[in-house]
């Protein structure tokens, strides 16, 4: 039932619809995809880093190492490695922050991939649907110029509300599309913020307490705000 009603919209809608529909296929198979990613790479669940953390903040480092290993999220390399490192002499050297962000930045565009496309998908959607309402009432008022005096006014009618179907099929699949991408924007902006907090918790217990203070302060204005 559901794949004759499609077929029917776009046998009334023509290519545009057609197309809008093909968008929104590619977009839903999209979406299936990231939640399916996202649930593999443990994004949200941050339970047992949270207690690594504490532990490495309370001395406990080698418990704290092998509680960061066994975590079920992305972030648990990003944490070993930031726990290593961090047992090193000099253990927080501009080098080290570098290499521990850069480390952050790509685990945190892993979950960025393929994104582009539905944010694409979002803005299009409209635009393309309105283009082919405009397609259609050229193609309407073109066949009024033709009926001359001998106008049907339920033919015109007919023809413009099949061209505003391409309107409300366009920002159909373009409000969920812009939904959803939304949602991805900010659990991403929380793991981004969590790899954060790991690198500069860890790197912190080697500092002296005025950095320390000043990072923890950073890092709750930074939890305020999101």
């Amino acid at each position: 039932m559901a794949v004759e009603a499609l077929a029917g919209i776009a046998e009334m809608g023509g290519p545009v619809v057609m197309l809008l529909i093909a968008m929104s296929l590619v977009g839903m198979a999209l979406v299936l995809a990231k939640i399916w990613h996202f649930m593999r790479a443990g994004v949200g669940r941050h339970g047992a880093l949270e207690r690594a953390l504490a532990r490495w903040d309370a001395g406990e480092r080698q418990p704290a190492l092998e509680a960061a290993g066994a975590a079920s999220s992305h972030l648990a390399l990003l944490s070993v490695t930031a726990m290593q490192a961090a047992t090193q002499p000099g253990a927080d050297t501009p080098a080290l922050r570098a290499r521990l962000t850069g480390l952050a930045a790509e685990r945190i565009a892993a979950l960025s991939g393929g994104l582009r496309v539905l944010d694409s998908i979002a803005q299009i959607a409209p635009l393309l649907g309105l283009f082919g309402t405009v397609l259609g009432m050229i193609e309407a008022f073109q066949g009024l110029q033709a009926a001359g005096s001998a106008v049907d006014p339920s033919a015109l009618a007919g023809g413009i509300w099949v061209a505003l179907l391409t309107t409300a099929v366009g920002l159909a699949v373009a409000m969920p599309a812009s939904l959803l991408m939304t949602w991805f924007d900010g659990r991403i902006a929380r793991e981004a913020q969590m790899a954060e907090k790991v690198i500069d918790t860890v790197l912190c217990a080697g500092l002296g307490a005025p950095q320390c203070a000043l990072r923890a302060a950073r890092l709750s204005a930074g939890v305020a705000h999101a």
